[in-house]
């Protein structure tokens, strides 16, 4: 089953997001606190939403946090799927692709223009489940990403306009 996220969910959804980050062999990359994931999912101006994949017996079996992007090209919104998670022991039972079916419908039903995400390149057995779903990797386009020192200077440089 599939459901939106509630705010009694957001300690479970720090949980996994931590078990994402180490399965992403980047568990001291991942500072986001419960407070802020708070704010973010359910404060006064949310950034992003969550759903939940449950088992039978209503345990979180995994989750997928996403937000609204934009396309000047074709002029509607999409859907970026920031994180997309099913823990180790329910793999294979059909929750990630339940959880991705769920974000397609709310693309199709708004008018959304696309859903797309990001992929750790060594990560095969993802890969091959998104590509099995009719995803296509995006190779002509190179992630850049201004984070921690480098953010902090360029934000701080005087402003010369």
């Amino acid at each position: 089953m599939i459901r939106t996220a509630t705010p009694a969910d957001v300690p479970v959804i720090h949980a996994m997001v931590r078990e994402l980050a180490d399965y992403e062999k980047a568990l001291h990359e991942a500072r986001a606190t419960e407070e802020q994931l708070h704010t973010a999912l359910f404060g006064e101006h949310p950034a992003a939403f969550a759903h939940i994949a449950e088992t039978a017996d209503g345990e979180a079996a995994g989750f997928a946090l996403w937000f609204l992007n934009f396309s000047t090209w074709v002029g509607v919104h999409g859907i970026y799927l920031e994180d997309l998670y099913v823990r180790p022991e329910h793999r294979g039972g059909g929750h990630g692709k339940a959880l991705l079916t769920e974000l397609a419908r709310i693309c199709v039903d708004r008018g959304y223009g696309r859903l797309e995400w990001s992929v750790l390149d060594w990560n095969e057995p993802s890969i091959k489940f998104y590509e099995s779903l009719g995803a296509r990797p995006q190779d002509e386009w190179t992630v850049y990403r201004l984070t921690d020192g480098a953010l902090t200077a360029l934000g701080s440089a005087p402003d010369r306009t």
